[in-house]
């Protein structure tokens, strides 16, 4: 059972823990019936005829993915569900067989003793705007046709745009006209499109009502089941246009400044059907430039269905004047409400985050709530007044790898300030740096609760997917281990983003072309060991302190001389052993193991090294180095 004690976490004998583990999967983002894959447009259309049963992979394979998962020391799973998944037939309709088999897969991961948090995923709304998560019908309800929003420039689609498909193009869809009006009317509905309401029920009602209902299913139809922890809120978020201060402008979110680039007027009047000259942009070293302009919409065709009117023209946000040419006559429309300064995070996120908790807790009263807000632009303060038992789960990546799919070990740009950083220890440095910035954030603004990384991975197509064809992983494992690196500095808990049970190389986790995969049947070369098909395996699989008679106080690995350290300030009121996990894969043959006082054993088996340090000596020290030969 997994407590909270302050900023950590503990188990049943209040040892503390660090949670190790993985999202599962890419590809549940995606339906199995019919293929889901954003590369196929067949049947994409048909949004209420679908399954979701399968995913993360057939319960048939269950035992060989979790045994692997094991294994690696991966016991704490982030568990990617989506809206659409649960509610895809139509509102108040559930997918029955979906909780059925969602059921039994969790119960597999307990008898592989793998703790799990359902993750209710999504990104950019929807994969009819782009991404993945809610229903279709959601789309339909504010009034826009799913078929028409690719070419009226509302959403840029994998399916619609062919291959290939732009890098990292995908998260633009949170300041195009579809993915950031839902937003903007799930969060704030009431208050920016109050004569919107479905069936006389308030649009932001309608919506959040509906999905945390789904999440409450699945909470019904888990309870009972000791092996899960609680459930995140939802996947990076986006504020919509709420608090954008020019509409003449394009959003400030993330990415904003990548592909055609409309700005928010532009947006509402290509939803309208008026085509627009819109600014392109490329990625450049460390910036987006602009490399001209593109028309979009050139066939006029308007987003919203018949019937339907424009929500943003039917709330005076703009309209067209006597000579039919379009006006923006509310420029701060979303910063402001009753003459009052809107704060996306205190007035619509955390009201909304503290429902869904209180909800949650109706049917599974013990759940830990897992909070993220908007990546990078997180303000969000969580304070004595709301949920508690809640942990800090923001996302970290390293920007240039990501982006430019290169890794480059002297070279980065900070996240935060945006600065170039130069030389190899400055970027391990700086790595370390902007991760200890999300626990500051965890300490100063979230009430000192624990904060877990909920994503972090490198995209395993680097160079234009060189390691495929010629099985060198070497900046692969360089990447990686820059960012569990920067982990332990910071003692942190994470789940990495992502094992993918369908990967493959020529169409890495199957949505939008992103190659995040620990594990791809493409890299199996028959072997039969439980680690063929891994990738990076020298930089993901690593020891670690998984339960800790104390508080943790310093850890290392070097993935050169597989030599390990830990350091921890004992606690004599806790009659457990410390436990570190010992990967078989980074020692083979054995390992040699030097502890400051008490005593130890290694079990092989479980790839354990338990140790009980002598009482009163403060300070206890391991390390662990590979026996010679091995």
């Amino acid at each position: 059972m997994i407590q909270l004690d302050g900023k950590h976490f503990k188990d049943e004998h209040g040892r503390t823990l660090m949670l190790r583990g993985v999202n599962l999967g890419g590809s549940s983002k995606l339906p199995t019936r019919p293929n889901g894959a954003t590369w196929n447009r067949a049947g994409f259309y048909d949004h209420r005829d679908v399954s979701f049963v399968g995913r993360p992979f057939p319960l048939a394979e269950a035992d060989e993915h979790f045994a692997r998962l094991r294994a690696w020391g991966f016991t704490f799973v982030r568990f990617l569900i989506t809206w659409e998944a649960v509610e895809h037939a139509g509102p108040g309709i559930y997918d029955e067989e979906y909780l059925d088999y969602l059921r039994a897969v969790i119960e597999k991961a307990a008898e592989h003793g793998i703790d799990v948090f359902i993750d209710p995923h999504e990104d950019v709304w929807s994969r009819f705007t782009g991404g993945d998560g809610a229903p279709g019908w959601t789309l339909e309800a504010a009034g826009f046709d799913l078929t028409r929003l690719h070419a009226t420039g509302a959403a840029i689609l994998h399916q619609e745009y062919g291959d290939p498909f732009p890098r990292m193009v995908w998260p633009t869809n949170n300041n195009k006209l579809a993915a950031a009006t839902l937003f903007t009317l799930f969060f704030g509905g009431n208050d920016f499109a109050p004569l919107l309401k479905v069936d006389g029920e308030p649009i932001q009602e309608y919506l959040q009502r509906h999905y945390i209902d789904a999440v409450k299913q699945v909470a019904l139809r888990l309870r009972g089941l000791p092996n899960v922890a609680g459930y995140d809120t939802l996947n990076e978020p986006a504020s919509g246009w709420i608090g954008e201060p020019d509409l003449n402008k394009p959003a400030q979110s993330v990415l904003a400044l990548l592909h055609a680039t409309p700005t928010i007027l532009q947006s509402m009047l290509l939803g309208a059907g008026i085509p627009q000259q819109v600014d392109y942009y490329e990625l450049g070293l460390a910036s987006f430039n602009k490399k001209g302009q593109v028309l979009l919409n050139p066939q006029a065709q308007p987003a919203w269905r018949e019937g339907a009117m424009d929500i943003w023209r039917k709330h005076g946000v703009w309209d067209l004047d006597e000579a039919g040419r379009p006006r923006l006559l509310k420029p701060d429309y979303f910063t402001r409400v009753n003459g009052r300064a809107v704060n996306f995070d205190a007035d619509y996120f955390k009201p909304f985050a503290n429902r869904y908790a209180r909800e949650i807790r109706t049917v599974a009263p013990e759940a830990i709530i897992f909070v993220e807000s908007v990546p990078s632009f997180t303000h969000l303060h969580w304070g004595e007044q709301d949920a508690a038992n809640i942990v800090h789960a923001p996302h970290w990546y390293d920007a240039v790898t990501m982006l430019k799919k290169v890794f480059v070990p002297w070279f980065t740009v900070d996240a935060d300030t945006r600065r170039l950083v130069l030389g190899a220890k400055n970027v391990r440095r700086n790595f370390a740096n902007q991760l200890a910035r999300l626990v500051r954030q965890s300490d100063e603004q979230m009430n000192g609760a624990p904060t877990l990384i909920g994503e972090l991975g490198i995209p395993f197509d680097l160079y234009n997917k060189k390691a495929y064809r010629d099985g060198d992983f070497s900046r692969q494992v360089q990447a990686m281990d820059a960012s569990l690196s920067a982990l332990e500095a910071n003692l942190l808990s994470a789940t990495l983003w992502v094992y993918t049970a369908d990967n493959s190389n020529a169409r890495g986790d199957l949505w939008n072309d992103e190659d995040f995969s620990l594990f791809s049947r493409d890299q199996q070369t028959g072997s039969g060991s439980i680690h063929d098909g891994g990738r990076a395996l020298r930089a993901a699989v690593r020891p670690y302190p998984m339960r800790t008679a104390g508080q943790p106080l310093s850890l290392s690995f070097d993935i050169r001389t597989r030599r390990f350290e830990y350091a921890y300030r004992g606690d004599d009121a806790v009659d457990a052993p410390t436990e570190i996990f010992i990967p078989e894969y980074q020692y083979p043959n054995g390992c040699i193991v030097a502890v400051s006082d008490g005593s130890y054993e290694l079990d092989p088996g479980a790839q354990m090294l338990r140790w009980r340090h002598a009482p009163g000596s403060g300070v206890h020290r391991v390390v662990v180095t590979p026996r010679e030969g091995s």
